[in-house]
């Protein structure tokens, strides 16, 4: 083994305190944190430039991003147990469809002959969405996702079991194709469908597919820029976009609305900071609202949490809690959200143009601004 002197020593250590050195050191290793943060950049920009496909689009054309047409099944006025029945009644039509290929014969020996049951009327319509097969991360709400179609279910059981939302003004938040709006239409005063500009090419192209009572308003608003949204328009506003902004009457019946609704609109941290800090605003204000939110848990394998984790979820959690936890907080105390983990297997799925999976979940949300313990 080599050994080193003690004037080599000295050398090294003048070489090492040396302060060209040392500024020659602090570059080089302030010119690799540059590049470490560029290429971080990239990453992220290039995952927000990869396409996504929503699993409800499966059968759409191959190779092709859209504008794309697609047609949703609902119930227009069905009663638990007809929708029951006329489910019992397709199975029974079904098996009868399985047995049309085997030959009967009565006691003679002839040939009994299968008849087909007439048609039954349908109490169904068909809505008619535009929307991208493919997109953007930024520009998913061009898509029609699972959890928006499990919120239908959801809205429609409302419905057709109660008369709750009958003439109530309602929002939704990060509205994308409009589906759900749209469907509240037919019993809501009011229906405001928000979400950011991007997302409008969808909402633009909507079939209303039931005879509409609600005046339906179709405005932009931004997260990022909270509540309430400008009534003003700049020199930087376009024609187009102009239509979409509001009014101040429009915000404070806004502000009056006793339901919101959202749908996979939990994917991004930073976005979700900028909705709850919307809610904050928006649901302390005017009258009480509760809030239901439909989220998918997508699981991918984080090389941060060394772990399969739900992109997303714990984050959203992290603003909830439960009611009892948040009345117990005493007074002066922060406001908080109460969120419950809404029981889908209540839920009878009326929509049949997708699966209900077990990783879709719906949370009803409200906003206690003051937490008394009196």
């Amino acid at each position: 083994m080599e050994r080193i002197s003690e004037e080599e020593e000295e050398e090294e250590e003048e070489k090492v305190l040396n302060p060209t050195t040392i500024k020659s050191t602090l570059k080089r290793r302030e010119r690799d944190c540059m590049e470490e943060e560029e290429e971080d950049e990239d990453e992220d920009e290039d995952e927000d430039e990869d396409e996504v496909m929503s699993e409800v689009h499966l059968g759409c054309p191959p190779n092709f991003s859209g504008p794309h047409l697609s047609y949703f099944t609902f119930p227009t006025s069905l009663t638990l147990q007809q929708q029951q029945q006329q489910q019992e009644s397709e199975i029974d039509d079904d098996d009868d469809a399985k047995g049309e290929g085997v030959i009967s014969l009565d006691e003679d020996g002839d040939l009994l002959l299968t008849r087909r049951k007439p048609n039954k009327p349908s109490n169904n319509c068909r809505m008619t969405i535009q929307h991208n097969i493919t997109s953007t991360i930024p520009s998913v709400g061009l898509q029609v996702w699972r959890a928006e179609l499990a919120l239908a279910d959801f809205v429609l059981h409302g419905i057709f079991t109660s008369n709750k939302y009958d003439g109530i003004t309602a929002l939704e938040l990060g509205a994308g194709t409009g589906l759900l709006g749209i469907l509240l239409a037919s019993v809501a005063k009011t229906v405001f469908l928000t979400a950011n500009y991007v997302s409008f090419a969808s909402l633009i192209h909507f079939d209303r597919p039931f005879n509409h009572q609600a005046s339906v308003y179709v405005r932009e608003l931004d997260w990022i820029k909270s509540w309430p949204p400008s009534v003003s328009a700049d020199i930087l506003t376009s024609q187009e976009r102009y239509k979409y902004l509001w009014n101040p009457s429009e915000v404070e019946e806004a502000e009056n609305a006793s339901l919101l609704l959202a749908a996979d609109v939990i994917y991004s941290d930073d976005l979700t900071d900028a909705l709850f800090n919307t809610l904050r605003i928006l649901m302390s204000r005017g009258s009480t609202k509760v809030l239901y939110l439909a989220l998918e848990k997508r699981y991918n394998f984080s090389l941060h949490d060394l772990d399969i984790v739900a992109n997303g979820y714990s984050h959203f959690q992290s603003y909830l809690q439960d009611e009892e936890e948040c009345r117990q907080l005493g007074n002066g105390s922060l406001p908080c959200f109460v969120g419950k983990n809404i029981d889908l297997t209540d839920i009878p799925q009326y929509v049949r143009e997708y699966d209900r999976e077990t990783n879709i979940e719906i949370w009803q949300i409200k906003y206690l601004p003051s937490v008394s313990t009196s």
